[in-house]
């Protein structure tokens, strides 16, 4: 069996070199045969064929365990002995229990050890990108919500040319399950193509067999192929659908468990980190319906250890490109950035995005009404849609009740919200209580279920006074904002739960809340008559000043 095994392999190592050879030196790019070796053995083999009367070897027993050797079973230590004696150890080691040495030099040397190889250490062989400016590529926003833009759609240049200034190096690929363009990342199929060897058709688009783009409609094979490719030293990025990034949880699992491990041995190299980018979001998916509507992998990464994950959601374009900027040049994480593909409306202009996106967080001034003093309340946001929904729902309250002081809060990084003992990003109590404060009620919209909110703040002083709203697990096929109304996170239900918690609004806002209800009942007619959302939905833009 070894001779048979060894010829095998030194025939396919053979085959391949071929293969190699006339492509790369005669150019024939023909899609080739390539040699795979099936090897069927019995499971079990090599182990105990029977115990105690029952068959082991080429048995499902023997993924269990095949041999109990304890009190209970003292005949079995004899059947042990026999076992481990037919490996013949007498012909592998010395008297002292050392590998005999004509054995021993038959390992290779240096780098061809299988463990010392560099492609087994990637971080040895991983060059930094050649990153263009991000800056280029800005929105220009002259003042907050005037102007609207799709998120994703301005990332795409931005990577476009990530792979052109690295197509000599030849060490970044965008991978994901066919929806580089339904994620209006199409930009970057003005500098390279699919990479595709087999048959193509005429009307096919972006297929070549050398492109830096990997598709194919398995998430497990694209993660596959992902870490693959950042464990052998290059760099990459997972686009897909928020909802069926879940189909790779555990494959995630194991990646962060051992980005966790491998960086307590000082052996092993850093290597860049795991990029995923979730597009066509929980809030986006009024079009495909329940299905297509799940944020739950963010809950999923924040059990990994603090030292490896980072989860983003940028409120708009020039955010998102300071993010990925900083994802594609950092080492040895997780990230995760949440962002929207559609028009929407754009708040930073690229210095404030750049500013707010070192900080994580921070307050909104131009869109505060606390003109600097304590206020009645805090609406804070995370994430494209609620950002949107927490500004119309602090417009709403400016006109209606004037009086009131409103702080604004946008949480770009979400582990900011932990404390500083549990996330290395987290905020100290201090900064955090001078963000929230200690008392006052916080209305949070937020992209995710509410409780993850619960539970990165339960140790903060003023957890209390926290009302999270955002996905409960209701959706359907609808229109935009018609999601958000059934989940409660729209404008009108933030500011209903503004004023249910602030006794001071009085009849102001008793009489609020009734004419926001009725908005909701106009709302529903609206929509089951003309199919779309309301004109004052759709048209609604940012007015005030700080």
């Amino acid at each position: 069996m070894h001779e048979t095994m060894a010829a095998t392999l030194d025939q396919a190592v053979e085959e391949i070199k071929r293969i190699r050879h006339e492509a790369r030196i005669l150019g024939d790019t023909t899609r080739p045969r390539w040699p795979m070796i099936v090897l069927k053995s019995p499971k079990g083999w090599t182990g105990p064929k029977v115990v105690d009367g029952l068959q082991i070897e080429g048995t499902f027993r023997a993924h269990q365990i095949p041999l109990a050797v304890d009190a209970e079973h003292p005949e079995h230590l004899k059947l042990l002995e026999e076992w481990l004696k037919s490996y013949r150890p007498e012909e592998i080691f010395e008297e002292s229990g050392c590998l005999r040495s004509e054995l021993a030099e038959l390992a290779p040397n240096g780098e061809r050890r299988m463990g010392a190889n560099p492609h087994a250490n990637g971080g040895l062989l991983l060059r930094d990108l050649i990153m263009p400016d991000f800056r280029n590529y800005a929105v220009n926003v002259p003042s907050p919500g005037s102007v609207q833009a799709a998120d994703t759609h301005e990332l795409g240049a931005f990577l476009r040319d990530v792979i052109r200034l690295n197509r000599g190096q030849r060490n970044f690929r965008i991978f994901g399950p066919d929806e580089t363009l339904s994620n209006r990342l199409n930009a970057v199929f003005e500098a390279t193509s699919r990479q595709w060897d087999a048959r193509t058709q005429d009307n096919d688009e972006f297929l070549a067999p050398d492109g830096r783009v990997m598709e194919i409609l398995s998430e497990h094979q694209c993660e596959g192929w992902l870490e693959g490719y950042l464990l052998t030293g290059r760099h990459g990025m997972f686009n897909s659908y928020e909802a069926f990034i879940h189909i790779i949880d555990s494959m995630f699992n194991q990646h962060a468990k051992w980005l966790k491990v491998s960086a307590e041995l000082p052996w092993r190299r850093e290597i860049a980190s795991l990029n995923y980018l979730l597009a066509s979001h929980v809030w986006q998916q009024a079009h495909n319906g329940f299905t297509h509507q799940d944020p739950g992998f963010i809950d999923h990464v924040v059990n990994k250890k603090a030292s490896v994950v980072r989860v983003y959601l940028p409120p708009d374009a020039n955010c998102l490109l300071s993010v990925w900027d900083h994802c594609l040049r950092s080492r040895h994480y997780v990230n995760v950035v949440i962002a929207g593909k559609y028009q929407a409306p754009q708040w930073l202009t690229m210095n404030a995005a750049v500013e707010h996106c070192a900080q994580g967080i921070g307050i909104w001034q131009w869109a505060c009404s606390d003109r600097g003093a304590g206020p009645d309340v805090v609406m804070a946001c995370c994430g494209d849609v609620p950002t949107l929904e927490a500004l119309a729902a602090v417009s709403i309250m400016r006109e209606h009740l004037p009086d009131l002081k409103i702080r604004v809060v946008n949480v770009v990084d979400l582990m900011k919200l932990q404390p500083q003992s549990e996330h290395p990003h987290g905020l100290s109590d201090e900064a955090f209580d001078a963000i929230f404060t200690e008392d006052k009620p916080v209305i949070f919209a937020f992209h995710g279920y509410p409780w993850l909110i619960h539970r990165l703040t339960y140790r903060r002083t003023n957890h209390d006074n926290f009302h999270v709203r955002g996905y409960k697990e209701e959706g359907t096929i609808t229109t935009p904002f018609d999601m958000t109304v059934l989940n409660d996170l729209d404008r009108f239900h933030l500011v209903m739960d503004t004023i249910d918690r602030l006794p001071q609004t009085g009849d102001r806002g008793i009489h609020l809340k009734q004419l926001l209800k009725e908005k909701l009942i106009e709302h529903r007619q609206y929509i089951r008559k003309y199919g779309k959302d309301m004109p004052e939905i759709l048209d609604w833009k940012w007015n005030h000043s700080a």
